[in-house]
């Protein structure tokens, strides 16, 4: 696939999303919108990829949408936002969060508006010392899209979801890892050899086993216990059909390291 806003190569059983408009901070138009939805697709679907790392180019990992991609002028027609967000936000999300494998993200610069929710759907995040994750709609009279009402309050709690969306201030990396936003803050020059290494450790574990863990804590806020429970059950029933399971237990038995295919 040949892309010109994102980059995207898989190696050693991780797909790796490179969000490229630099010069932009990496911010969302509808060309980059397209390639994304065709990077992810592929990672989704390929069975080479195993995890899923997003990462950006430059100084920023992602500003969120190009405001000089549509025009606002007071003699334009309003734009729809509602179907921005339908179209090209809302499947972006769902894609990250549903997918079948872990996804990783190094946010290597400024994650702002829907790069900081796109950050937040992940699985996992890793930010370089110099990141900052701004929640900026409240500057332009506009909510948290991208499931940013959604993931924020789960991260950190409800008051300080609401001090960072209602005020907008710059929340450091190392604070965002102090309150539980991310997994971990990591010196710059670092980031992605320690994003690769564990995107590499998760490649080859089971993968179906990461899927059932990454749903059912998923979809935990919503459920009740008993329907949880249930849902563990169906999960354990499924796993322990695998021939991840089974060669798990057979590596522990054995005393040695096992060997996940994710089958």
């Amino acid at each position: 696939m040949s892309f010109e806003t994102i980059k995207y190569q898989v190696k050693n059983g991780v797909g790796v999303l490179t969000l490229n408009r630099p010069e932009t901070l990496n911010s969302f138009t509808m060309q980059m919108h397209d390639e994304v939805r065709q990077a992810m697709k592929d990672a989704r679907t390929n069975k080479a990829v195993r995890c899923l790392v997003i990462t950006g180019e430059g100084r920023g990992f992602c500003a969120g949408q190009d405001l000089g991609d549509r025009s606002v002028k007071a003699t334009d027609e309003a734009p729809d936002l509602g179907e921005s967000v339908e179209k090209n936000y809302n499947p972006l999300i769902r894609s990250i969060m549903t997918m079948d494998k872990p996804v990783l993200c190094a946010v290597n610069g400024v994650a702002a508006g829907a790069g900081a929710s796109i950050a937040l759907a992940c699985d996992i995040v890793l930010a370089a010392r110099s990141a900052k994750f701004v929640q900026v709609f409240c500057k332009i009279g506009l909510v948290p899209d991208s499931g940013g009402t959604f993931n924020l309050p789960r991260t950190v709690g409800l008051a300080r979801a609401k001090g960072l969306a209602l005020l907008g201030d710059k929340l450091s990396a190392e604070k965002a890892e102090s309150w539980g936003l991310i997994w971990q803050c990591v010196d710059d020059e670092k980031l992605m050899d320690e994003t690769l290494t564990l995107a590499e450790h998760l490649a080859t574990q089971p993968t179906k086993g990461l899927a059932a863990i990454k749903k059912l804590l998923n979809e935990s806020f919503s459920n009740p216990l008993h329907q949880q429970l249930e849902l563990e059950k169906e999960a354990m029933r499924m796993l322990g059909q695998t021939d991840d399971y089974r060669e798990g237990v057979s590596a522990f038995m054995e005393k040695r390291q096992p060997k996940f295919t994710g089958k």
